[in-house]
């Protein structure tokens, strides 16, 4: 575990920098410590929610699921398809500038769909049943469909990695597999690259020329009033040196406190810890199936049977926030069993389940799981993972690095003695998870996420799911989607949770959602 300075303790630890600015700047400002060190600053080249919770600073959408998950337009004023659902049109609100102060153009948002359904599951479906998408004129443009589909603005709307976030047409069109090389939005504030210091802070700056739509703030929709003139996020990987600073009011946001923290800064006056997302989320283990020896569904399985999720939540969230257990690749209602045996999920001891990894090929090399050890959330649920596996009698190499070189390192194909890997916890929210669509990490074949899986009924699945002309005959579809994913093993849902954020009580306007947003916060 990492080692953690008791709460209250001097505040000297915390950056000198900090101090220094709170002493000389007079502007508003919320200095928020975020979930990891950014490094990707690309939110259509990675699917990562650090990135993600930057980009919602940075840039804007088209539209914008409200708090009761609808989509609304947000950069569009407004919209028209034809009676057969065929053609869509879109206009453009008046006045949208890039940060560069250049306007924003239909063809940006054009080029924009584009680079993003090249990444995105939803929007690789959308780019599929696509016969044209054109602009009319500066601030009109027009999306022509093979067949209609139910999911055009829900996936304009996408809240959650990859949002199909609007770019400058140059940006756009980088090859999607590269980052873009600047950071150029049109939301409600600016990133100051001459400030962005990796492994330290990222700071973000009002963009004063933003007009927000003139409704009230939902979720991701409604009007982004910027009400303060700065955001710095400071990059702290002790948990309690976050603690601290928030206390001490070095602080104003912890974006994800340690689990184990979290009763003692609720017990302080001047602190609130609540959970932001509503849904709030799923931890699974996600498999490499490339080498042995889970390559062989039989050996993940017999993973799988090990897998105890209690384990897991009781480490990687505690008693302070709810949690439940659930088999499903899509999560579970409120209403739904956790589906074990529905879904045919095995369970052995951890010694059988061992016995039965060792038949299906394992020779006793060295697995490989990845360590956050900088994430207050996944690090442990990778030690559990890594207890788990002992206890099956695997040679475990569990190898600790922060998220974001984690991040890095996931899309490393290479055997995992040579650079690559075999297992790593991380999490997904629940909205972004919900149907085939919106899940990229069950995603198999070419569309696969890290891990690469490939069960070819998947694809079909998700394409019969996709067209499926009614919600009983969905739902049908959906069932069989996670059978075959308990079956094959995609990944190994490990439960889920609500997580809960801290922030100092002089902090007003905080808007509940899957992501962090900075639009409507003001400092009492």
């Amino acid at each position: 575990m990492i080692a953690r300075r008791p709460l209250l303790q001097s505040a000297l630890g915390l950056p000198a920098l900090i101090t220094a600015a709170r002493a000389q700047d007079a502007r508003s400002v919320i200095r928020s410590v975020p979930i990891g060190d950014l490094r990707a600053l690309d939110p259509i080249w990675t699917t990562t929610y650090l990135t993600r919770n930057h980009a919602y600073l940075v840039w804007d959408t088209l539209f914008a699921l409200d708090a009761q998950n609808q989509p609304r337009p947000q950069m569009v004023e407004a919209w028209e398809t034809s009676a057969d659902g065929t053609i869509w049109r879109f206009r453009l609100r008046p006045g949208l500038l890039w940060h560069d102060r250049t306007p924003v153009l239909a063809s940006d948002c054009t080029a924009s769909i584009r680079r993003w359904g090249a990444r995105d599951g939803m929007g690789r479906a959308l780019m599929g049943v696509t016969e044209s998408l054109e602009p009319d004129d500066a601030r009109s443009f027009k999306l022509v469909l093979k067949r209609p589909v139910g999911f055009v603005l829900d996936a304009l709307g996408k809240i959650d990695s990859n949002v199909p976030f609007m770019m400058p047409e140059r940006l756009a069109r980088t090859d999607p597999t590269q980052q873009i090389p600047e950071v150029i939005g049109s939301g409600p504030f600016r990133f100051l690259r001459e400030e962005w210091v990796p492994g330290i802070k990222v700071v973000y700056e009002r963009f004063r020329q933003y007009v927000p739509r003139d409704e009230p703030p939902s979720q991701a929709a409604g009007g982004k009033l910027v009400k303060i003139d700065r955001v710095e996020s400071l990059y702290t990987p002790d948990s309690a040196t976050a603690a601290n600073g928030l206390l001490t009011g070095e602080y104003d946001l912890l974006e994800s406190p340690a689990p184990d923290l979290l009763p003692r800064l609720a017990r302080a006056r001047d602190v609130v810890v609540a959970p932001n997302d509503p849904l709030g989320y799923q931890l699974f283990v996600a498999i490499n199936h490339l080498h042995p020896p889970f390559d062989k569904p039989e050996a993940r399985r017999a993973l799988m049977a090990a897998i105890r999720q209690d384990d897991f939540m009781a480490a990687s969230v505690g008693d302070r926030n709810p949690w439940r257990e659930c088999a499903a690749s899509f999560g579970c209602t409120p209403e739904d069993a956790a589906q074990f045996d529905s879904l045919g999920w095995p369970r052995l001891e951890a010694a059988k389940a061992g016995e039965a990894l060792r038949a299906a090929g394992y020779d006793g090399r060295p697995l490989v799981v990845m360590d956050p050890a900088d994430n207050a959330t996944l690090h442990p649920g990778a030690l559990v993972l890594a207890d788990t596996l002992r206890k099956m009698g695997a040679n475990v190499d569990l190898q600790v690095m922060d998220w974001s070189a984690l991040v890095q390192r996931r899309s490393q194909k290479s055997p995992p003695g040579q650079g690559g890997w075999n297992l790593f916890v991380t999490n997904a929210t629940l909205t972004g998870i919900a149907n085939p669509l919106l899940n990229t990490f069950v995603r198999h074949c070419e569309d696969a996420w890290f891990g690469w899986p490939c069960d070819t009924r998947v694809p079909k699945l998700i394409e019969d799911w996709t067209f499926a002309t009614d919600a009983a005959a969905r739902q049908s579809v959906l069932k069989s989607l996670e059978r075959t994913h308990a079956e094959t093993v995609t990944n190994i849902p490990l439960g889920q949770y609500r997580s809960s954020i801290a922030y100092r009580r002089s902090l007003k306007g905080l808007i509940p959602g899957p992501a962090l947003f900075y639009w409507n916060l003001e400092k009492g």
